[in-house]
């Protein structure tokens, strides 16, 4: 040590880190003796006075009804969305009634789905565009607001009072309870956790708007009495601007560079929202949609078959994808699908629509091979397809080539990614085979629903410009050949329709 170094430890008390924190500590106790609220502390007997639970208990009594009302608010959708319709104007608010389940409901009643969903996405493009920044800084600044209100009032004031007085009577204000000194360490972690809950109270923020919403949230009714709230922010301003909590920690633990950490929200509600609304808005879109697609197939379906559910295949069918479906895989998709076209195929295909063809097709003298060609050409594709969905099906069988190693793999799954990414490839490949036949089902019944109607159309001209001995065919015919093309034009044209709406959807509802 030097000579200055030994002078000045002799006359300033020393400058190691003991001498240091003894000179902090005096100090600490000298700035309690001269604060405003020193009479919360003994630094003496490091007991807590009376007075300090007095303070406690009188803000007690502005919180408690709050901290019954306020109870699971920080979970609650409705309080979001109440804080979020605080900060929107008339338009906004009128888009947001438009947008509600209760007004797409209505709406769907009286617009067809086409035009009510571009209805739908102009409103929900309309109100996102009205979020802009200084309204989203807004409804998120009171949300945190809000927050760090149940902050406040959560603190376990009742639990701390008590060690006062063991008697204290919870949520009794009648009296005063009879409050006794406390060695200050039993209180000290309650203490530091009520720092770190009221730094973020600042008096200067809007808990006009706090009270407002948080009023409407429990049905109009005050969670805390305005006028009592506005004084106890006026207390805890003053109580921060003395420090004293924080001296009488740090002479507590003996330390004079403790530090609170304050816990303050920082909750994002307007973007989500907005997120939300929009997943919403196409999933009722795609609700609505789906059910008139639907309501649609099964009229037509009727029409076709005289019955909605139609179930004609063995292994592809809704009971037989279960297995995969529970287990989080696509399952079969395009059940209602295939099985309407299974069972178009043996009930009117090959029977009413293959004699007409064979009667045309054979018997029929055509002005040129070209023109009946097409005809020809799509009534051999849909006999291809009957034999390629029958071997599509017997393929998901126990013994079939898809249907074995599914089986094997879906019982691996669970445990192995390897056979569950197996599964999702083979289920997938299956789907777009479904989907395929479906496609090629669809557009060779157009194409011979279409030579049928040029074939009725040219029953109509004189001469004749497609077949030449209309009169044969009509006398080999037992029904009216006219009738048969129309009764199987109109029997196929209903049926395209319900491939169609299934092609569109992307994914059967079986």
């Amino acid at each position: 040590m030097s000579f200055l170094d030994s002078l000045f430890s002799l006359f300033g008390g020393g400058t190691d880190p003991a001498s240091i924190k003894k000179r902090q500590m005096g100090q600490l106790v000298k700035n309690m003796h001269g604060n405003k609220y020193g009479k919360f502390y003994r630094p003496k007997t490091e007991q807590v006075d009376p007075a300090l639970a007095k303070f406690f208990w009188d803000m007690y009594k502005v919180v408690s009804p709050a901290q019954v009302f306020m109870q699971n608010a920080a979970k609650s959708a409705q309080l979001k969305q109440i804080v979020i319709d605080s900060f929107l104007d008339k338009p906004a608010l009128e888009l947001r009634r438009r947008l509600s389940p209760e007004a797409i409901d209505e709406a769907s009643q009286k617009t067809v789905p086409k035009e009510l969903a571009r209805q739908l996405r102009q409103a929900s493009s309309e109100l996102t565009a009205s979020f802009d920044s200084h309204r989203i800084a807004l409804i998120d600044g009171c949300y945190n607001l809000i927050m760090t209100f149940m902050q406040f009032v959560n603190f376990d004031f009742f639990f701390m009072l008590k060690k006062f007085d063991p008697k204290m009577p919870e949520r009794s204000f009648s009296k005063v309870p009879n409050f006794a000194p406390l060695r200050a360490d039993m209180v000290k972690e309650e203490l530091k956790d009520f720092l770190e809950a009221a730094q973020g109270i600042d008096p200067d923020q809007d808990w006009k708007t706090v009270l407002k919403v948080l009023k409407t949230y429990k049905g109009d009714m005050d969670v805390v009495a305005p006028e009592q709230w506005s004084r106890l922010l006026q207390q805890l301003r003053d109580l921060r601007r003395s420090l004293m909590l924080e001296l009488m920690i740090r002479h507590i633990e003996k330390n004079p560079g403790w530090l609170s950490k304050p816990k303050i929200p920082d909750e994002h509600i307007a973007a989500p929202f907005l997120d939300s609304m929009r997943q919403e808005v196409e999933q009722t879109i795609e609700t609505i949609v789906n059910s008139k697609r639907n309501a649609q197939i099964s009229e037509l379906a009727i029409n076709v078959f005289g019955r909605p559910d139609i179930n004609r295949l063995k292994y592809y069918t809704e009971k037989g994808g279960e297995i995969y479906a529970r287990k989080n895989f696509d399952g079969f998709l395009h059940v209602r699908g295939m099985n309407y076209l299974k069972a178009f195929l043996l009930d009117y295909f090959k029977k009413d629509i293959r004699e007409l063809c064979d009667l045309l097709l054979i018997r029929g003298q055509w002005m040129s091979t070209s023109l009946s060609q097409q005809l020809s050409d799509g009534f051999h594709n849909v006999m291809a397809l009957s034999e390629e969905i029958i071997t599509f099906d017997e393929a998901l069988g126990d013994k079939g080539s898809h249907g074995s190693r599914l089986k094997a793999a879906i019982v691996k799954a669970d445990r192995d990614k390897g056979q569950a990414k197996y599964v999702r490839i083979i289920l997938n490949t299956v789907n777009e085979e479904a989907h395929g036949a479906i496609l090629k089902g669809a557009q060779n019944f157009i194409i011979i629903a279409k030579n049928f109607k040029g074939v009725l159309e040219d029953c109509k001209k004189n001469p004749r410009e497609l077949i030449m001995n209309w009169k044969e065919l009509e006398a080999a015919s037992e029904i009216p050949l006219i009738q048969r093309l129309a009764e199987c034009y109109k029997k196929i044209y209903f049926f395209v329709q319900i491939l169609q709406l299934l092609i569109q959807s992307g994914q059967e509802e079986a």
